[in-house]
């Protein structure tokens, strides 16, 4: 089971001015603001910004699914031909992400 696309992260390189204009985009200040991390809440959905997301290979805009058993759909993208493109990670306070890339290059992102 899914919740949905609930949460974008966005690769920045200047986190300082990216939060500037989300913030002024959004029309809210971040709920997590650091270094490493800037994350807003609009609704039901989370944005964050990531100054490390190029480095780790984003090109763009990634859109995480949420879903109940991470490991699990994980597995099932890989057997249905999807490519690794990020393994399980806790990114703080339990939250698992993961990613993995269709045969045209799109990140899927998974929470």
């Amino acid at each position: 089971m899914t919740a949905g696309i609930k949460t974008i992260i966005y690769p920045v390189s200047d986190i300082a001015q990216a939060k500037a204009l989300f913030t002024t985009l959004l029309g809210v200040e971040p709920e997590a603001d650091a270094p490493y991390y800037v994350g807003f809440k609009v609704d039901d959905q989370d944005v964050g910004l990531d100054p490390n997301g190029h480095a780790k290979g984003l090109t763009g805009p990634v859109g995480y699914l949420h879903v109940d058993d991470i490991r699990q759909r994980l597995q099932r993208l890989l057997d249905a031909g999807a490519q690794p493109k990020q393994e399980i990670t806790d990114v703080g306070g339990g939250r698992l992400i993961a990613s993995v890339s269709d045969a045209d290059g799109n990140v899927i992102g998974l929470l």
